[in-house]
């Protein structure tokens, strides 16, 4: 028998797939951020930022609601 799931599931599923990548790849400009200096800071600012948008957008198109 097949379950059919609601598609939110999914959206909210591949939102957090794309949040927890990014945090990954935070982890090693973190762990260099000495080396880097502060170009490296700024870049990863604007990375975050980018993030930042990017959940604002999904925030506004309700992606992140269970309950429609």
């Amino acid at each position: 028998a097949r379950i059919y799931y609601n598609i939110q599931y999914y959206m909210i599923v591949i939102v957090f797939l794309i949040f927890d990548v990014e945090v990954l790849f935070m982890y090693p400009w973190a762990v260099q951020l000495k080396t880097l200096g502060g170009l490296g800071f700024i870049e990863m600012v604007i990375f975050i930022e980018v993030l930042i948008i990017g959940l604002a957008y999904a925030w506004r198109k309700e992606a992140l609601e269970w309950i429609q």
